[in-house]
């Protein structure tokens, strides 16, 4: 409801007001595509905003395309996803290692999941590779659907541990060329985790994969040495950016505007899967709890009280204690 407008200008909220009287016509629209097979032309037309994810701005392979498509096809769309999805959850047709567009599971579940069997292994003091391999995006392929991101581990302090990621290298390449698809293997790294790591060559087809030092996973990045400090620099960063861009956009220091505005665009980047780079270090979470403070600040009429008491007095939980929550609950969820 509280979406932009899309191509149509028909705004959600108009759609939400007028319920009643859209839903006819919407319902007719709607059988009449399940019954032809055919979506309206209109809802195919979007309005696409080239989204950069890394590298040079020069490089259009650099983008991420958002399209902004009709609402009434997305509705469409959410109708028929809901009978899917129950119908493939009661068949069990989607594994519990699917972590992708499934109720319950998200970037955090992947993450945990996937990072807890490679630091188990470091733990035990086996070397262990992690490989990022990308795919182009907006190639023609057979596929309709596909994610563009894959990463492969396991342990290679044995020849056998080593000789078993690259077969599956192998693997994945020829699956990509028998369905059209490319690896953009400027972007496909490995990441050498784990002491006396040997540092083995893989390759992709004819091509070697390059070592890097960090990589990022999902948003989150992730280095040789498994330090999360890097990250939470990153995360304040960018929390401290629109923070400012906040400050320097309004007259009104009232805490009805500021803690929305906090609590929407400037917490989610020190929380956003922070269950896998949680600070280890003092350091680490003063920088994180500078942030809030400097948001709190920004309150008129709470200036003079000291941090713990604006929390108070807002109603709100250092981000420390936050985070001691938020473990609790994806313990219990794995539980």
């Amino acid at each position: 409801m509280h979406k932009s407008m899309e191509l149509d200008e028909m705004h959600p909220r108009v759609l939400r007001e007028l319920a009643d009287v859209v839903a006819k016509p919407l319902s007719m629209i709607f059988e009449k595509s399940w019954q032809s097979g055919e979506v309206p032309g209109d809802w195919k037309k979007g309005n696409i905003a080239p989204i950069l994810k890394k590298g040079r701005k020069e490089d259009p392979w650099n983008y991420r395309p958002v399209s902004l498509t009709s609402v009434p096809g997305k509705i469409m769309e959410q109708i028929l996803l809901e009978a899917m999805l129950r119908h493939m959850e009661e068949r069990e047709v989607i594994q519990d290692s699917e972590h992708g567009f499934t109720k319950g599971k998200s970037c955090l579940t992947n993450l945990v999941a996937f990072y807890d069997g490679v630091t188990t292994s470091v733990d035990k003091g086996r070397a262990t590779d992690v490989i990022y391999l990308d795919f182009y995006s907006g190639i023609e392929c057979t596929l309709s659907k596909f994610a563009d991101d894959i990463k492969l581990n396991g342990a290679i302090d044995t020849p056998e541990g080593w000789d078993a990621i690259q077969r599956d290298l192998d693997k994945l390449e020829k699956w990509a060329h028998v369905n059209l698809m490319r690896f953009n293997k400027a972007k496909c790294k490995v990441l050498h985790l784990g002491l006396d790591n040997p540092w083995n060559p893989y390759r992709l087809g004819d091509e070697g994969i390059e070592r890097s030092p960090a990589e990022k996973d999902l948003g989150v990045l992730v280095n040789e040495k498994l330090d999360m400090s890097r990250q939470c620099v990153l995360a304040a960063q960018k929390a401290n950016h629109i923070l400012g861009c906040i400050k320097r956009s309004l007259v009104s220091r009232s805490r009805e505007v500021i803690l929305p505005l906090y609590s929407a665009l400037v917490r989610p980047h020190l929380e956003y899967c922070v269950q896998l780079w949680s600070p280890q270090y003092r350091k680490d979470m003063e920088l994180l709890e500078w942030v809030q403070r400097r948001a709190m600040k920004m309150i008129r009429g709470v200036e003079h009280l000291s941090y713990e008491e604006r929390l108070r007095e807002l109603g709100l939980f250092s981000l420390e204690k936050r985070r001691l929550w938020g473990d609790l609950i994806v313990a219990f969820q794995y539980l």
